[in-house]
């Protein structure tokens, strides 16, 4: 991973536009290739970002950024759209890499592990004919919940949250651009399924093809109420 804090902007090119004016900030760049632009605050949010698969270059600035005080520019493109990052460095505070290792993956607390277990017990709840693989199926970036086959026997990957926000849909992005070069697996869908699932997640999951699954945890458990049901 590559860590910088730099005075610079942003401007993000593609399905939407974004500009990020003049101010210090921290640039990661990771193994995956992905790129984030972080603030001092926002919690674990970045302000802007360019998920994988993508390519990054540092050129030279051009004539007018030069006049401006730019003294490098980054250009992220994202391999199979349009989008483009574009990040003009004026100072370099802090420049440093670190090697992190192979992450174990994270693990998931008693209520996620549990809501796992009975998804990959009962995986017909998912739909007729799916059919269970294995749980924990490990990647080079980490664990896939579960991993299925539906009616069809298309390869399904599922991750497993319980509040669907954003973050849980970008990992399954990662996981999902990952297993489809593999032509053992591929093509593989996605489901995210959680107890909960945002409307800003679920916008961005169904916008990338990903199915999106309400899980009710005490239906899975096997208490079957009018008020209790998956979706």
């Amino acid at each position: 991973m590559r860590v910088v804090i730099a005075k610079c902007s942003v401007d993000y090119d593609g399905r939407l536009t974004a500009h990020l004016p003049l101010a210090t900030r921290l640039l990661m760049v990771k193994a995956d290739g992905s790129v984030l632009v972080h603030s001092d605050g926002g919690s674990y949010k970045p302000l802007n970002w360019m998920s994988p698969p993508c390519t990054m270059a540092e050129v030279a600035p051009e004539a007018d950024e030069a006049d401006e005080g730019v003294a490098a520019v980054w250009v992220v493109r994202h391999t199979k759209s349009d989008d483009r990052l574009r990040v003009r460095i004026h100072e370099v505070i802090s420049d440093t890499a670190h090697d992190l290792g192979v992450d174990p993956g994270l693990v998931k607390d008693g209520v996620e592990a549990h809501l796992q277990a009975l998804l990959a017990e009962h995986i017909h709840t998912l739909g007729d004919g799916y059919a269970l693989i294995r749980r924990e199926y490990m990647t080079a970036i980490g664990p896939v919940d579960i991993l299925c086959r539906d009616q069809s026997g298309i390869t399904v990957a599922v991750e497993i949250k319980r509040r669907g926000e954003i973050d849980g849909v970008e990992q399954l992005t990662r996981y999902l651009d990952l297993m489809n070069r593999d032509p053992l697996l591929a093509p593989v869908t996605g489901i995210f399924a959680a107890q909960q699932i945002k409307p800003q997640a679920r916008t961005l999951a169904e916008d990338r093809g990903i199915r999106c699954v309400v899980l009710d945890y005490d239906a899975l458990k096997g208490i079957d109420t009018t008020d209790h049901r998956l979706f």
